[in-house]
């Protein structure tokens, strides 16, 4: 009976799979047939991810009000979160995304937020590299800490001497470091994550992987 089960789930998956997936790369009389299927396929993959994010955000509301209930370690800042959460998503359902008070809490409150931490992650990798440097004595440990240290000072303003030969020179380094080195490691690791989603997608079309049926 179990068998069975899950043999009616991957055929439902692979059927469900192979039509959405022609439909992108055929022009088919059949598929074109089909494509009303494949619409409405794609708008219940889009509820269901709309779904698992609400379930998501409904989690983390009752984990820090759980938190703050029973006022456990760090309880004041679950229930700044809490209140923010509840502050925003009001503001979101009642005024619309697209609204002044939701774009002012988007541009003067996230974004300077999102800053800070960025600098802050700046900050830490650094040390992080010195300690690194400290610890393992090597060329890739070197490189690691000139790099940041490159980086910090081609993208900070300057004091004095902003228009010197040394903040030029530091300026075209970190130019060719941020579009060459780093975009192309970057590119490298959305194509291995590209070909990870590919072939874990392959791997559920033909049954091998059975999540539907756990």
């Amino acid at each position: 009976m179990k068998l069975g089960a899950y043999m009616i789930w991957a055929a439902v998956a692979v059927a469900a799979g192979a039509i959405v997936l022609l439909g992108y790369f055929t022009n088919l009389d059949v598929i074109i047939g089909l494509r009303l299927v494949w619409l409405v396929l794609l708008r219940w993959a889009i509820l269901l991810a709309a779904g698992g994010l609400g379930i998501g955000l409904v989690n983390l509301a009752s984990v820090h009000l759980a938190k703050v209930s029973e006022q456990e370690p760090g309880w004041p800042y679950s229930g700044v979160l809490i209140v923010f959460f509840t502050f925003t998503l009001a503001l979101g359902l009642f005024f619309g995304p697209d609204s002044p008070w939701t774009l002012f809490v988007f541009r003067f409150i996230h974004l300077p937020l999102e800053s800070s931490l960025m600098a802050l992650l700046a900050v830490a990798l650094v040390v992080a590299g010195v300690r690194l440097a400290g610890r393992r004595r090597d060329l890739l440990s070197l490189v690691f800490v000139l790099t940041a240290i490159l980086i910090l000072l081609g993208t900070g303003p300057w004091l004095i001497g902003s228009e010197s030969v040394t903040h030029e020179r530091i300026l075209w380094v970190r130019n060719w470091v941020v579009q060459v080195a780093a975009a192309g490691g970057a590119r490298g690791i959305l194509l291995g994550v590209a070909i990870g989603g590919i072939v874990t997608g392959l791997r559920v079309l033909v049954a091998a992987d059975r999540p539907y049926g756990n």
